[in-house]
């Protein structure tokens, strides 16, 4: 295991983390598979990525990880403390909301931890986080009274990890990032804010639909050429924990086309019922057309939609994840379709690395919902 240095703290942290959403109990709806262990096996299979030397282990308040924080903190009751790097997230974003959060996760893990973030913070509640008496001040704190070791934002969106990287009170960032998704990592590469921050990577494996298309090796040896401190790896079997830690993977580098190309060839027909799809709908008999965005988010709205988000779940839907991608597909999409339409700004394209045509993707996913019913 290679060690990378986290930000300024003065820590090392593996090259790969451990994330603990595959060993809670019961199931949560980011993930394509359920594996629910005890918690002596959760334990177990901690243990051996810690004996391959992973020390950086990522977990959530109960509400959004079910029991992992708790099998954490028996986990770390089997090693020595010191030897391990226990980083924490709940998604509050007052002041006392966050601090009180902080509090029961010390009680459930039966530790301090090393790291606690604020999680998913948006433009939605990013000025309630940053701002006087929010969680951020509460976790500066919380730092300063020895409660927590470092503070941490982790967040999807580049606007909020820019304002954390110039933000002086933050220590580490958490975003996402993989092989297709890159386009925030090549913007933090050659952004200078963020060379102090420790960066931890998450999606690697695009919560596992990119391994099929692509090896465990190719997807970690793809994303090891960018600057951040630790990529997390959702770990839920023996395994799993052997084929991401048991042994140093090489860089590897592909070009944004080779990984599309991959996806183009990877998959069968997801509605092999369709005799004659719709023409555009992205359903096909020899696959799917994925929507070549790499999620840079510079395709700024007028109207405010996400447009990277929906060319996200576009490929997501393909790839494996159909009901749960349509369900978030369907809670804006018509009004997306309709306001493109109308837009005569077309400011999205302006910025456009991949050089989209933005208005042909959104009605590609508008028939593809409509055919979908």
């Amino acid at each position: 295991m290679r060690y990378r240095k986290l930000g300024n703290t003065g820590l090392k942290v593996s090259e790969l983390g451990f994330g603990t959403i595959p060993i809670l109990s019961g199931q949560v709806p980011v993930l394509p598979e359920y594996f629910s262990p005890d918690t002596d096996t959760a334990v177990a299979i901690m243990r051996k990525a810690y004996e391959f030397g992973c020390n950086f282990y990522d977990t959530a308040i109960p509400e959004e990880y079910g029991d992992a924080e708790y099998k954490l903190g028996e986990f770390v009751k089997t090693v020595d403390r010191n030897s391990v790097i226990i980083s924490d997230k709940a998604r509050f974003y007052g002041g006392g909301d966050i601090y009180r959060e902080v509090l029961r996760s010390i009680e459930n893990l039966g530790t301090k931890p090393d790291i606690y973030f604020v999680h998913q913070v948006d433009d939605s509640n990013a000025d309630e986080v940053f701002g006087r008496g929010g969680a951020l001040d509460a976790l500066y704190d919380l730092k300063k009274e020895g409660k927590i070791g470092f503070t941490g934002i982790a967040s999807h969106y580049y606007t909020v990890m820019y304002r954390a990287a110039t933000d002086p009170r933050v220590d580490i960032i958490q975003g996402s990032g993989n092989i297709l998704e890159r386009g925030m990592l090549d913007r933090i590469r050659k952004e200078a804010a963020f060379r102090g921050k420790g960066i931890i990577l998450n999606k690697v494996y695009a919560a596992g639909l990119l391994i099929g298309p692509f090896t465990i090796a190719e997807l970690i040896g793809g994303v090891l050429e960018y600057p951040f401190s630790c990529a997390l790896l959702g770990i839920g079997t023996f395994e799993q924990c052997e084929m991401a830690f048991s042994r140093e993977f090489d860089p590897i580098h592909f070009e944004f086309e080779e990984v599309l190309e991959r996806l183009r060839k990877g998959f069968e027909p997801l509605y092999k019922g369709f005799e004659t799809p719709k023409k555009g709908s992205g359903i096909s008999h020899k696959g799917f057309e994925p929507i070549g965005c790499d999620r840079c988010e510079k395709c700024v709205c007028p109207y405010g939609h996400e447009i990277h988000t929906s060319f996200r779940q576009y490929n997501y839907f393909n790839l494996g994840k159909e009901y749960w991608a349509a369900g978030k597909l369907k809670m804006n999409i018509e009004e997306t379709w309709q306001d493109c339409r109308n837009c005569d700004e077309k400011s999205c394209m302006t910025e456009c690395g991949r050089h989209l045509y933005v208005p042909g993707e959104i009605e590609r996913i508008y028939e593809l919902l409509q055919a979908f019913g």
